[in-house]
């Protein structure tokens, strides 16, 4: 057998007989020509099968393929700029590990599916190229992140999942019984990374969170994964400098490493590459001024008043004219939670930031 690779590897193999082990995407036909296309959880790689150039069994059993069957193929890996990803592949064996029958075939077609029906067949979803390389983006994230803090002296530590007490309010609280006590789905791990962040000086954690909010929305989920650093004595301009960096070195990594991925997904890369520092800083007295001068313009329909939080609509129209991620630093401390630090220059204000992502995904980061 020629040596196993994978399709994310194949242009390392260029010229060489390589063995893929995966799944068949899709088959087109022309004539006594064979287009299968091959995904491997990598990537995916379009075969060329010549009827005159492969023995006719190996022709007939890759025309017998169904979409989502098992299969080994070797093949000779030749460039080619029109293909997806630069390569495909001229098959030259085939082995079958398992055929979808087609009396029970695979349920995601090529065609529109409903949303409904996709997320009851969640598990089978994750194998088109769209799914597949959001979960390769979202692993590269995590690990960027991962990295970004561990090469800047933090330390990682794990809070409780189950907690006795809430960190964001008590309304978004999923609460779980607890050996005959009442206990809860942990909202933030803040409180205990507080607590660690004293022992070690700069701390980070990295896990899951539960907030009881509807989840159709583009803006709240009820559990996803949050990262949260804490910094002995930092000034509320470190923290926005450190959340500008770890934006810039997130966005710089996935750029770097999954642009391909990207693409598949059909992520503007223009607009990605123009995250990078030093973002914007505007204070909350600023953003209300951009608010009520919209409002003036009709661009806003309704009028903000400063000591209010910001909704979405305003949070969509302030990072709308804005090219990068912009900060928006003390807010009235009345609409934050009690622990941020009151300016000592204006003890109505409190010593918070808010991070608004473009393109109207809002708050993507909140520190104080």
């Amino acid at each position: 057998m020629a040596p196993v690779t994978t399709i994310a590897e194949i242009g390392k193999h260029e010229g060489q007989t390589v063995t893929i082990r995966g799944w068949l995407y899709n088959l087109r036909e022309s004539g006594k020509l064979l287009f299968p296309i091959f995904r491997d959880g990598s990537g995916v790689i379009q075969g060329v099968v010549p009827k005159s150039t492969v023995p006719p069994e190996i022709f007939d059993a890759v025309k017998s393929l169904t979409q989502e069957s098992s299969v080994i193929i070797e093949g000779k890996v030749r460039g080619d700029k029109r293909a997806p990803g630069g390569y495909e592949l001229d098959v030259s064996n085939v082995q079958i590990i398992q055929r979808v029958p087609d009396n029970d075939p695979y349920p995601i077609s090529l065609k529109e599916h409903g949303v409904d029906f996709l997320m009851e067949h969640r598990h089978l979803w994750v194998r088109t190229p769209r799914q597949a390389a959001i979960l390769r983006v979202r692993a590269e994230i995590i690990k960027a992140a991962r990295d970004f803090f561990d090469e800047r002296g933090f330390t990682l530590t794990d809070p409780p999942i189950l907690t006795p007490a809430a960190c964001e309010g008590t309304t978004t609280l999923f609460p779980v019984d607890y050996f005959e006590e009442q206990a809860y789905l942990t909202q933030s791990g803040q409180l205990y990374i507080e607590a660690t962040a004293m022992a070690l000086g700069k701390v980070y954690s990295f896990g899951p969170t539960f907030r009881a909010e509807k989840s159709k929305t583009r803006r709240h989920l009820t559990e996803f994964w949050m990262v949260e650093p804490e910094v002995a004595y930092a000034t509320l301009d470190d923290l926005m400098d450190l959340g500008e960096g770890l934006i810039s070195f997130i966005v710089k990594r996935c750029l770097e490493r999954r642009r391909a991925d990207l693409q598949t997904i059909g992520r503007d890369l223009t607009k990605l590459e123009q995250i990078e520092a030093p973002f914007p800083r505007i204070s909350y007295d600023e953003a209300v001024k951009m608010l009520e001068e919209a409002h003036t313009k009709g661009t806003l329909e309704n009028k903000f008043e400063w000591g209010g939080d910001l909704g979405s609509p305003d949070e969509t129209y302030i990072s709308s004219e804005f090219e990068k991620p912009v900060m928006i630093h003390r807010y009235p401390a009345r609409v934050k939670a009690f622990y941020m630090e009151p300016d000592p220059q204006r003890s109505e204000l409190a010593l918070c930031v808010d991070v608004l992502a473009p393109e109207g995904y809002g708050e993507i980061i909140g520190g104080s």
